[in-house]
């Protein structure tokens, strides 16, 4: 079983910045993925930024040039968002996919953390 902790949501004026934390820990051989996913009220969940075990990111248009995913170690990402904007406002999932010690794929999600940008 893998479990994720996810820290550093809150609220910010538009201008700012956060930083987001995930830490997985638990049963896990491999790491293939760490991903970021937003999902804002009313609407879909969607791709935030995610980064391989190679170190490839990808990022959603809204957030290019804004937002920057990183991975600390093997098991933890970090997502930095600065120059927020209002329309940033959503509760942010992590997300991570791999392989367990026995061997089957995993993929999970932590609980979700809210980031509102608001004056």
């Amino acid at each position: 079983q893998v479990q994720l902790v996810e820290s550093g949501g809150g609220l910010v004026q538009p201008g700012g910045s956060l930083r987001l934390s995930c830490a997985a820990s638990g049963s896990i051989l491999s790491i293939n993925f760490m991903g970021w996913y937003r999902q804002a009220s009313g609407k879909e969940r969607e791709l935030v930024a995610r980064i391989s075990r190679s170190g490839r990111t990808t990022y959603a248009d809204s957030v290019k040039g804004r937002f920057t995913i990183s991975r600390d170690n093997a098991k933890n990402t970090d997502l930095q968002m600065n120059s927020l904007k209002p329309e940033d406002t959503a509760v942010y999932y992590c997300n991570v996919a791999g392989s367990s010690a026995n061997g089957f794929p995993f993929d999970s999600w932590g609980q979700g953390t809210q980031v509102i940008v608001s004056s």
